[in-house]
């Protein structure tokens, strides 16, 4: 059981990491975005592209994967986005246009790496064994990155003009842009935080699994999972949200086959929404 929740403590960071930026964008922007799981694919098959195939060291190669993940997002908020925003267009319309961009975005990665699985260049690295508990030096890494960046994101909204400006525009977009706020300026800040953390996301992902074109799909349920149940458009809602998720599906391993983890997640979030219809933390009705 220690050993499933350790697991599960690994797992729920990364979902609460992609959540965040999940549900920033759905608050600021307005729309469920289905293509936020195929950029978690796009950002680590980015950085297996620099990793193994150009032989970077794998810091650059996220960091590279993460610059160019942020600059597609931007140029296709210019190209999609913001002309559909122009023209009224509603949720339903929005969250069409990203199922098509996440079919188009998915069918583009099994173009260039084909169906196969694939593995980044990491070193063989030793586990450790605390209390019977066994912790490899990759599931620290995804951890600890996975905690600095939510510390950074609570910063940037806390602390930061920038994060101010995002949570007016995510109150009351209207009344924001009265207020002289540089709404298309925020927009774009915001696609480039929450695609940067799909990004980084994916690449935690396929660090403790392996890297495939559906994998962002299969991360993306148990991501609006964490999203609802923490509360849609709180950040730190997600959060909480992703590690609830993380660790119930882990757990219920012990007790069931591992192919009903994804549905004992969603279990889990339907008996809290139940006793807390808006979300542990509340947060826009959907």
């Amino acid at each position: 059981m220690l050993q499933l929740i350790a697991n599960g403590i690994v797992v729920g960071s990364i979902i609460a990491l992609v959540a965040i930026g999940l549900s920033m964008t759905f608050k600021i922007l307005n729309f469920v975005n289905f293509s936020h799981g195929d950029f978690v694919t796009f950002g680590a098959y980015l950085a297996f592209l620099f990793n193994v195939t150009a032989g970077l060291d794998l810091p650059l190669a996220i960091l590279a994967s993460v610059v160019i993940t942020a600059t597609v997002s931007v140029g296709l908020d210019k190209v999609v986005w913001r002309p559909m925003r122009d023209k009224g267009a509603g949720r339903v319309t929005l969250m069409i246009i990203s199922i098509g961009l996440a079919l188009a975005l998915r069918n583009t990665i099994v173009f260039f790496w084909s169906g196969d699985t694939r593995n980044y260049d990491l070193p063989i690295r030793q586990g450790y064994e605390v209390l019977g508990i066994t912790i490899t030096q990759t599931q620290i890494i995804v951890v600890v990155t996975s905690v600095v960046l939510m510390i950074a994101i609570h910063y940037l909204l806390q602390r930061t003009k920038m994060g101010k400006a995002m949570r007016a525009l995510s109150d009351n977009m209207s009344l924001a842009r009265i207020s002289g706020i540089d709404v298309d300026k925020v927009i774009i800040y915001t696609w480039i935080v929450g695609m940067s953390l799909a990004s980084v996301g994916g690449i935690l992902f396929g660090m403790i699994t392996t890297i495939r074109p559906n994998m962002g799909w299969h991360l993306i349920l148990p991501t609006f999972a964490a999203v609802i149940l923490g509360g849609v458009g709180n950040p730190y809602g997600a959060m909480l949200g992703g590690m609830v998720i993380g660790l119930s599906q882990e757990i219920s391993t012990h007790f069931f086959p591992s192919e009903y983890k994804l549905a004992v997640g969603f279990f889990i979030m339907i008996l809290i929404l139940l006793l807390r219809p808006r979300g542990i933390f509340g947060g826009t009705k959907t």
